[in-house]
């Protein structure tokens, strides 16, 4: 499977997942205009992607979905929630995704789990390529880890994991306060102490890379959400890469199945 983050953070998300000559976009939170020239920057057409799925509907995530989806034919998938609050959508006539289920999306299989966000109704994805078995997990805009969440994203080859803030500088930071009591509730955003947590506890030998995003522009660096995670990866077993995605550069990287190594017990 190859991953293309087109960008990642406070003003715009949007991940392109290519798997057996097929291709799926998870978010489109920028203008098509951008879209488009992000994905030039790839060597992506616009015209090849088959389906976007949307995780909710905050500008963020969805500001050039409608445009774009008209524009070069997408098929739209989204939560109920997510469709009743993105304008426009409803004329694309997108599939509604129930939370908690699977779909096929071309060569892909993909499993959604409702995630602790300020949203009418909003997931994190599990994408899963059964011609290579191979597994990827993108979960962002989660206030908390609850179990499904830590559940789902056990035994990947590569996640994409929110690591929006720094707790002491989303404090000491710009923000009045009653919206750094939002990022920081339960229903905001992770901070890099507890993508740090859930990076160590779903870690393991065939975990090749995660990928830290959602990154505020105020409250956070990428040299301090890495040295966060990386200082809990190093206590696990995970010999992988780690990685920041950033909002105004694409990153790339290809996701490949780990070797699994049988152990014969002689008795």
């Amino acid at each position: 499977m190859n991953v293309t983050i087109l960008g990642s953070g406070s003003r715009g998300n949007a991940v392109v997942l290519e798997a057996d000559g097929a291709r799926v976009l998870v978010d489109a939170g920028f203008t098509a205009r951008t879209l488009a020239t992000r994905m030039a920057a790839a060597d992506i057409a616009p015209e090849s992607i088959g389906a976007v799925l949307l995780t909710h509907e905050h500008t963020d995530h969805v500001s050039g979905a409608c445009t774009a989806a008209r524009k070069w034919g997408w098929k739209v998938f989204a939560t109920p929630g997510t469709i009743a609050g993105t304008p426009g959508l409803g004329a694309l006539r997108p599939v509604a995704v129930d939370p908690g289920e699977g779909l096929h999306l071309d060569t892909m299989h993909v499993r959604c789990v409702r995630t602790p966000h300020d949203a009418s109704e909003p997931i994190a994805v599990v994408v899963d390529v059964p011609s290579s078995g191979t597994r990827l997990g993108i979960a962002y805009d989660l206030g908390h880890v609850p179990a499904r969440i830590e559940q789902a994203m056990r035994q990947l080859d590569a996640l994409i994991l929110e690591s929006n803030h720094d707790e002491a500088m989303l404090r000491a930071g710009p923000y009045p306060k009653v919206v750094q009591d939002r990022i920081a509730g339960g229903d905001g955003h992770l901070s890099n102490r507890a993508a740090a947590e859930l990076a160590r506890r779903v870690a393991h030998g065939g975990l090749r890379h995660v990928v830290l995003a959602h990154l505020s522009e105020h409250n956070n660096t990428p040299e301090v959400a890495h040295a966060t995670v990386g200082s809990s990866l190093r206590a696990t077993a995970f010999r992988g890469t780690l990685s920041v995605a950033r909002q105004n550069a694409v990153t790339s990287f290809t996701v490949e199945r780990a070797r699994r190594v049988e152990q014969l017990s002689l008795l």
